[in-house]
Parts: structure tokens; C-alpha cells; sequence
């Protein structure tokens, strides 16, 4: 049996973690993860750890679900994977046919993560539009400050400078349409600006990618449903595809299924990724209406199919996860459990008083505590990040913004003690209220 430094010592020598600057992660104290039971992590040496990042936000139900759990054991009874190029797979149908149901979209695209279900619906518009005769539409608009994963089409329609600026050579040009740091903050002027772009965008467009009422990656950055529909109806009118990007804020996040349920916003296209199985096993789904697949359709030679795919697409191992979670979901009314669970940490995030919180942000379960004025080589979120372990916790920062964004199954109680750990954790690396300000690292 390994210990908790022989364990670090191998990960050190062995592993490139994502997002991670390795020589900062050489000199930090290393968490590692042994194995979890609901909505805790547990590591090494056995201590236990809320998983208040939902294991980056797409554990759902908690860890080790017995539900879930046995759908997974049941399957690989039956088989763990076969491809879908040629070939039909019993969990991958089942699971079309219940996400048809769920969302009303006709056809369902798999692949693997939230990147490459945003990269399969970039392919998709850009194509659908060609097949449609409209060759000119070969850009896309997105919002500013977007995050829609890391493969390079995802990554193009990004705006977050500090992920993709180093890119940029590699990367197509996006019409950059501005989005508000929180809701209803400037919008019209913005709106203003928006109608602009499109308007010079206007015969181009194949599509506008968006993050529906939360910008998750850009530090929980929101806007209203109003802002949302006047853009997409903008967009409309330029003649581009609406691609909503679901992967953050679906199944349960914001305290609706799906973010798009509080608009009247119906896209063409919805990707989503993470919660699709619980966060068991990696799926994403790219989903469209008949519409948009009738324009991939015609005899073999006019070559209008889709020339993409994923070995692992319809994965039934992830499919039989996913099948699962969506019971659960029906069966446990998972959705009106969720109102009460919102409300204490609201409760408890208005608790949080310390001078050095700037904001708080929330939709749903997914929640921002923005920190400053600080210099950016002090790391005063990551500090407060690292400091909550200490007190049983686990979460991430983005930025100036410590993130809480726990499983849906999390209860109130444990809601509450997330926050109070950020505020103690808060109060050790900047000190009391009183205190000066921190000048360095």
C-alpha cells in the first residue's frame, strides 16, 4: 500500500494535469483521490472531502449511486463497447429515443466531451448551411468571454484571452458579440452594439454559439433571458443557426433541466455533455431538429454526409449511465428538490461579509464568490481554494471567483458548510476585515 507522498511522487514524475502550471503544482501540498461515497471525496489516508466542483461539474446524483452503479455492472454483463459506424447499439437507441422525448431535438450526435459536442455542432452548421446553398455563411458570432471547450473549433469560438490567446494563429476569427458581467447590467447599450455586428455580419453567419443565462468558465458570468432572446432573435435575422451550449448549465444547474427552459429560445442545435450520465463516464450529445439533419440527406454521391465521428460514440457502458440518471431525475422529482436546496445557499452566500468579496453570483446551484482588489501574483482565490481542504472541502477558482458548484444531491446543510468554509478559509490567507490588504504573493 502506497502512501499519500509516494502517491504524489509518482503523479509528479508521471502526469500532465490540465490547466495546471507544473511548477506551481511541484511546491503545493497534493490532494489525492482514493475513492468517494455521495457527495464526498475521500483520499488516501481516508479523510473525507465535500465535492463542492461536482468533480468538475458533472456529478449530479452523488458518487457510487447504487442506481446508477448497477446499470453500469448490468451492461458490461452485456458489452462494454461496440462502434456505431455501421452498426446499431441497443443503449445508444434507447438513450436517443429518451433525450427526443426529453428536449424535443430529432436527432442525437454523440461523442465524448463538451469540446467535441461543440466542435460536432460547428461542423454541423457550417455544412447544413453549404448543403443549403448559402456558401457564403462561413462564420460564426459568440459571446464575449466565452468558453466552449478546448479542441480548436471549440476553442475559436472562445473568448476568454487567458485560455485561448495563445492560440490565435491557429484559430478562425468569431464575430464577438458583448455579453454583461452579470444580469441586466448594461444590457441595452449592449444590445445596441450587438444589433451592430449583426448587422455587418449579416449573409456570412452560419451560426451564433452561446452559453444559455450562465458563462460558466468566464467566472459564472450571467445575463437575462431577455438579453438572450433579443440576440438569438438578431441572429435570426442575419440568417445564422442558434448553437446553445448546454454542457455547464443542463441537467439541473441552473434549477430548471435545462437553462433554456426559463426563454423562449428554441435553438437549432443543443450540445450537452458532463451531467449527461451522472458524471460516471465520459458522453456528450450534440442534438439537432429534423430540419437541420434534412440537409445532410440525399443520394451517396452528393456527399452531403457528416465526415465526423468518435471511437467511442454511443459509448453503452456511458449510455447505460446516462439511462440511469434520467430515471432518477423522473422518478426522485430531482428538479422540485432542487428549490429548497437553492434558497439555503443563496442564505448562505448573503452570509458571506468579508470586505474582500466583491460579488456573489448565482443561478441555481452554480455559484461564484468574486474576490479582490488583489494583485494577481498573490492567488488569493486559489489560497482560499487550497485552505478549504483543510476544512473538509473541495473547490476550484477561476480567477479572482472561488466557484461552488456542488452535486444536485448535496442537502442544505452541507450547502451551508461549503460557504462557511470559503468564508474561514477566506479569513486565514486575507485576514480579518480589519487588515491591510495583501500586497504579494
Amino acid at each position: 500500500m502506497r502512501t499519500a507522498s509516494e502517491w504524489a511522487a509518482l503523479d509528479r514524475q508521471y502526469l500532465w494535469h490540465p490547466f495546471t502550471q507544473f511548477d506551481e503544482w511541484l511546491d503545493q501540498p497534493m490532494l489525492v483521490v482514493d475513492r468517494a461515497e455521495g457527495v464526498e471525496l475521500i483520499d488516501v489516508d481516508g479523510r473525507r472531502y465535500l465535492d463542492a466542483t461536482s468533480s468538475l461539474w458533472c456529478n449530479v446524483h452523488g458518487h457510487r449511486h447504487p442506481r446508477i452503479d448497477a446499470a453500469v455492472r448490468a451492461q458490461l454483463d452485456k458489452v462494454a463497447h461496440t462502434t456505431q459506424l455501421g452498426l446499431g447499439g441497443t443503449t445508444a437507441i434507447e438513450l436517443g429515443a429518451r433525450l427526443a422525448r426529453l428536449t424535443g431535438y430529432a436527432r442525437t450526435f454523440f461523442s465524448d466531451s463538451g469540446s467535441t459536442a461543440v466542435e460536432v455542432a460547428l461542423k454541423i452548421a457550417f455544412q447544413c448551411q453549404q448543403q443549403r446553398g448559402h456558401t457564403g455563411r462561413t462564420r460564426f458570432a459568440a459571446l464575449t468571454e466565452a468558453y466552449h471547450g478546448d479542441t480548436i473549433g471549440s476553442v475559436s469560438v472562445g473568448g476568454i484571452p487567458l485560455f485561448h490567446g495563445v492560440y490565435k494563429p491557429m484559430l478562425f476569427d468569431a464575430v464577438r458579440i458583448p455579453s454583461p458581467d452579470r444580469a441586466g447590467e448594461n444590457e441595452a447599450a449592449l444590445l445596441e452594439e450587438a444589433a451592430r455586428l449583426f448587422r455587418e455580419a449579416d449573409g456570412t453567419l452560419a451560426a451564433f454559439v452561446f452559453e444559455p443565462l450562465v458563462q460558466g468558465a468566464a467566472g459564472m458570468r450571467t445575463h437575462s433571458a431577455a438579453f438572450l432572446e433579443a440576440l438569438c432573435t438578431m441572429a435570426r435575422d442575419a440568417g445564422a443557426l442558434l448553437v446553445a451550449d448546454e454542457v455547464a448549465t443542463g441537467f439541473g444547474r441552473t434549477g430548471t433541466m435545462f437553462a433554456l427552459d426559463q426563454t423562449n429560445v428554441r435553438p437549432d442545435i443543443l450540445c450537452v455533455a458532463k451531467g449527461l450520465t451522472g458524471g460516471y463516464l465520459p458522453l456528450a450529445a450534440t442534438l439537432t431538429t429534423e430540419a437541420v439533419f434534412d440537409a445532410f440527406r440525399g443520394p451517396y454521391t452528393e456527399w452531403k454526409t457528416l465526415f465526423h465521428g468518435h471511437t467511442y460514440t454511443g459509448n453503452p457502458l456511458a449510455c447505460a449511465a446516462a439511462l440511469a440518471s434520467l430515471d432518477l431525475f423522473e422518478e426522485e422529482r430531482i428538479i422540485e428538490g432542487l428549490v429548497p436546496k437553492i434558497a439555503a445557499l443563496r442564505d448562505a452566500l448573503a452570509g458571506l461579509t468579508h470586505p474582500a468579496v466583491v460579488e456573489v453570483r448565482q443561478v441555481g446551484l452554480m455559484a461564484a464568490i468574486v474576490l479582490g482588489p488583489f494583485p494577481t501574483e498573490a492567488r488569493v482565490s486559489h489560497h482560499v481554494a487550497l485552505a478549504c481542504r483543510d476544512e473538509g472541502v473541495i473547490v476550484r477558482c477561476l480567477g479572482d471567483a472561488v466557484v461552488v458548484m456542488p452535486p444536485l444531491a448535496m442537502e442544505p446543510g452541507d450547502l451551508r458548510r461549503i460557504v462557511a468554509a470559503v468564508g474561514s478559509a477566506l479569513l486565514r490567507v486575507a485576514g480579518p476585515p480589519t487588515a491591510a490588504p495583501i500586497a504579494g504573493a
